[in-house]
């Protein structure tokens, strides 16, 4: 999507507030969805260097003509520079020139290889005379300083992501049909990922999954050329790419006469997922969320079939911020504000009855959320 200008400044300023506090001159962007965020560019290489004042997008000789149409309208905001070596090479380049001692990477996605190369190409030189001092530059590791803007959306990528919520889940009311006796999980996945760049998508957000029968009871199972049969529960979980923008959905549809437990199964996580939503407000906890929805397993009895996490954040990445699972040592429990979208997929996966997953995109508003993928 082209950015304009306002939202390019607004989202590089959230970002230097993030500098500033971790008290480093300039930051590398190296990670492609990061400086697609920064910058609207969609290509397979570039990187930028963002500073106080300035933000450098650097491009091989393929994507000049692109970099330029986007920096063009952006008055200033974006400066683009071309090379000829590497783009190592021309890092530490622009790094010395523009004298940045500090030097923030994002230590999540920076190889260790591309690492050792700039930090060698920095030390090689002599050090660089700062006011009446002189310093050697530093790389210096620093973990989500573009990830804490991203996570909550601004009015563009919002209204992106409501059109393909919209579009999923009108596909969603279709996708039943494609699930008949005789058909293998492969073929069913493979109508629907047709079917989601017939809705308007560019490519899935991820493989499809389409899990029948025992297969149901795997939370990540692959589609197999295992065939559909009647009586069985078939778990089916696809997301599309439009405009940039990712969005997830689960449905989990049953051919023929239903069993008991596999009724008793679905309207337990039917369940947990409405109490999840339900919970869903600025000023909780994420953890608070997933608990709603894990309370309800548990006291169905199956505290033990659900394993993973209530969701996930989308974005440009399919896998963002915000985690709404339980609390972790390692990992941040976030507090929901507005503007932040995820999904809500709580699921019971029992061996012999086979497994269920209900799932559905929410962004959050002042007072609650809004359902992305849900008619309206």
């Amino acid at each position: 999507m082209t950015l304009s200008a306002g939202t390019v400044g607004s989202r590089l300023a959230r970002v230097r507030d993030h500098l500033r506090a971790a008290q480093i001159d300039a930051l590398v962007v190296t990670h492609l969805p990061n400086l697609r965020y920064l910058t609207g560019f969609a290509g397979s290489a570039g990187m930028a260097v963002l500073m106080p004042r300035t933000c450098l997008f650097l491009v091989d000789f393929r994507y000049v003509t692109a970099a330029n149409a986007l920096a063009s309208p952006l008055d200033g905001r974006i400066t683009v520079e071309t090379f000829d070596g590497s783009y190592e090479e021309a890092i530490v380049d622009v790094l010395r020139r523009e004298r940045c001692l500090r030097i923030g990477i994002e230590a999540a996605y920076m190889p260790v290889s591309r690492f050792n190369a700039i930090s060698s190409g920095l030390a090689a030189r002599a050090p660089l005379p700062v006011g009446s001092m002189t310093g050697a530059p530093a790389l210096v590791a620093t973990e989500r300083l573009v990830e804490r803007v991203r996570v909550i959306k601004d009015d563009e990528e919002l209204a992106v992501l409501r059109e393909a919520g919209r579009r999923l889940g009108a596909l969603a009311l279709r996708v039943p049909e494609l699930v008949q006796e005789g058909r293998t999980e492969l073929e069913i996945a493979a109508d629907i990922d047709a079917a989601m760049r017939q809705s308007g998508f560019s490519r899935p957000a991820f493989e499809t999954i389409v899990a029948s029968g025992p297969n149901s009871a795997l939370p990540h199972a692959r589609p197999t050329d295992r065939a559909v049969r009647a009586g069985e529960p078939t778990v089916l979980d696809f997301g599309g790419v439009y405009g940039g923008y990712c969005v997830d959905l689960t449905r989990t549809v049953q051919l023929g006469a239903v069993s008991g437990p596999q009724a008793k199964l679905y309207a337990a996580v039917r369940e947990a997922q409405t109490a999840a939503i339900r919970a869903v407000r600025p000023g909780v906890a994420a953890s608070t969320i997933d608990a709603a929805a894990r309370s309800v397993l548990e006291r169905h009895g199956l505290g033990e079939a659900f394993g993973h996490g209530t969701g996930h954040g989308l974005g440009l990445e399919v896998h963002e911020e915000p985690r709404i699972a339980r609390q972790s040592p390692r990992l941040p429990d976030q507090v929901i504000e507005p503007g932040m979208v995820f999904t809500i997929e709580p699921g019971a996966y029992v061996p012999g009855i086979g497994g269920v997953r209900i799932e559905d995109d929410v962004v959050v508003t002042r007072d609650g959320c809004d359902v992305l993928t849900r008619p309206n």
